[in-house]
């Protein structure tokens, strides 16, 4: 049998109660139900109010843009049936499939433009709108100097939609599968404002729709009946799981309490493999854990702070002795396999010294900064609470407080939710973060330190240089010089060291051998719909 109604209130906390308990997908509900962890609380489930990743995951089961990722990666269309290019790149327009939201009102072109305008309303403050800047007068509209009618999205008529450029982007279509792009219900955004992504008021496209939201409990989406491709949907239910205890994850996944989580302690790597046969899963990812310097605080403001502070950390200790296997140190900030930038990668100019070497060049800057035994540096690092973050920080602190004994490195553990939330308002001397593209394209890196993405750029950094830079390329049609100048840009903002790159990546996931439908792919994109387990197979063919 399908399980068809949308259960609410005390009626599904009681069902939900019941599922989390049954252990081993033994039947019935667990049979139906896809039980995902995810490493951090949820703080929004708007498209436009969202910034993070393990946000991405639930929103990325109820929404579909014009474009959607494949379960391998691959960029295939979603809303979109078809579209064209006009010769010199800058105006691409979509025809739409015919589809409803999923109160049964047909989705048109105008909710595409109501979205694209909405994220750039001033009032909004959405903390990604510069991603979309290159829309034709997005930055403008967002920093409300013209009407959003302006805007360079418009509706030919119900299903068509034409969307034109500042510069040529090839890759576009990647980025129509980021959740900034997707459309938004105008019917219910107008009518319950704020609260329009509720359980009692969400309307969603995509596969799956909200139907319970308790912080510290569990979020739950049901399958929409009304999604075009809903028959090929195998699990009725999703619950998602906010749950940044590593060990609690294990303990759960040995409980049979859980089918996915989207981290785990890499440096248990091989007792993982031990214990849980089959469920870690790693791969090659477009993700670079870097540390912000809060450029708007002194001393940090002085270059020769900033770049003693990044010379100080042992990269190669970390990545062989306490990160997960397959992390790479980083010299640059820009991930390896990174589409669009077949160019020699720059790196920072010390990046072949040996650690001796840096720590001398380190006590200098500082030296010649101000500081000495007459004047100790005292800062303060926070790092995120989950994956291993942890484990890295004290070895931070040992080497920054290698540097000379007047150096006094203090540690600090954030939530991580609440760390992010510190970083967008450059409350921070020196931070923890990371970055994973949102498609593959050098730009997606380099353009969180232009002065103009806001947020973002989370140390301030402001360079005219840069800014032009990254203008210059964006104009370029010519791939090959358009990688070089993005590779310019680079190599200045390293020398300028806003940041310190750490280490690139591999993806970390515990998925339950017996789902099928996973494949592994450098974005770290693995949506519900995806998947499918044996029994759920069975069952979902029958009506």
């Amino acid at each position: 049998m399908r399980l068809n109604r949308l259960l609410t209130g005390a009626a599904l906390a009681l069902t939900l109660a019941v599922t989390a308990c049954g252990g081993n997908n033994s039947g019935g509900d667990d049979v139906l139900t896809l039980r995902r962890g995810i490493s951090a609380k949820v703080d929004t489930l708007d498209p436009h109010r969202s910034s993070a990743q393990w946000e991405n995951i639930i929103i990325g089961d109820m929404f579909t843009g014009l474009m959607q990722h494949a379960a391998d990666g691959e960029v295939i269309p979603g809303v979109a049936e078809s579209w064209t290019v006009s010769d010199d790149g800058l105006v691409w327009t979509f025809s739409l499939k015919e589809t409803v939201w999923s109160d049964g009102v047909p989705l048109t072109a105008n909710d595409f433009v109501f979205a694209l305008r909405r994220i750039q309303d001033p009032a909004i403050a959405s903390q990604y709108s510069s991603l979309l800047y290159n829309i034709k007068n997005a930055e403008p509209l967002n920093n409300g100097t013209i009407e959003p009618e302006e805007l360079g999205v418009r509706a030919i008529d119900d299903y068509t939609l034409e969307i034109t450029l500042e510069n040529p982007a090839p890759y576009f279509l990647g980025l129509l599968t980021h959740y900034t792009t997707y459309p938004v219900p105008k019917h219910a955004v107008e009518k319950y404002g704020e609260s329009w992504v509720q359980p009692d008021n969400i309307v969603v496209n995509g596969p799956y729709k909200l139907v319970y939201w308790v912080t510290g409990d569990q979020l739950v989406t049901e399958k929409n009946p009304l999604f075009d491709e809903a028959d090929s949907v195998c699990f009725e239910r999703v619950s998602y799981f906010e749950l940044e205890d590593a060990a609690a994850v294990e303990r759960r996944i040995e409980a049979g309490e859980l089918d996915i989580n989207n981290a785990f302690d890499g440096g248990r790597k091989a007792e993982l493999d031990r214990r849980l046969p089959g469920w870690a899963r790693t791969t090659p990812q477009l993700n670079t854990t870097y540390w912000s310097i809060n450029s708007n605080k002194e001393p940090f403001n002085d270059v020769r702070v900033r770049k003693a502070l990044s010379m100080a950390l042992d990269r190669e200790y970390l990545v062989e002795k306490v990160l997960t296997p397959g992390f790479i140190p980083a010299y640059g900030f820009v991930p390896p396999g990174m589409a669009n930038y077949d160019v020699e990668r720059p790196q920072v100019s010390w990046a072949k010294l040996d650690r001796a070497e840096r720590l001398v060049m380190a006590r200098t800057l500082l030296e010649e900064a101000g500081f000495g035994p007459d004047n100790e540096f005292k800062f303060e690092f926070i790092h995120r609470s989950t994956d291993d973050n942890p484990k890295a920080a004290p070895v931070a602190q040992s080497n920054w407080n290698e540097i000379a004994p007047w150096v006094n490195a203090q540690i600090l553990k954030q939530d991580t939710k609440v760390l992010y939330a510190r970083l967008r308002q450059s409350d921070f001397e020196v931070a923890d973060g990371a970055w994973v593209a949102d498609f593959d394209d050098p730009i997606n890196f380099l353009y969180l330190l232009d002065s103009t993405t806001g947020q973002q750029n989370y140390g301030r950094y402001s360079n005219p240089e840069y800014d032009a830079l990254l203008r210059a390329a964006s104009a370029e049609f010519d791939l090959i010089r358009r990688a070089e100048i993005f590779a310019e840009a680079e190599a200045m903002m390293l020398e300028d060291a806003p940041i310190t790159p750490m280490w690139y990546q591999v993806t970390k996931n515990l998925v339950d051998p017996t789902l099928t439908g996973w494949a592994e792919n450098a974005q770290d994109n693995h949506r519900s719909r995806w998947l499918c387990r044996a029994e759920t197979e069975v069952v979902a063919s029958e009506e």
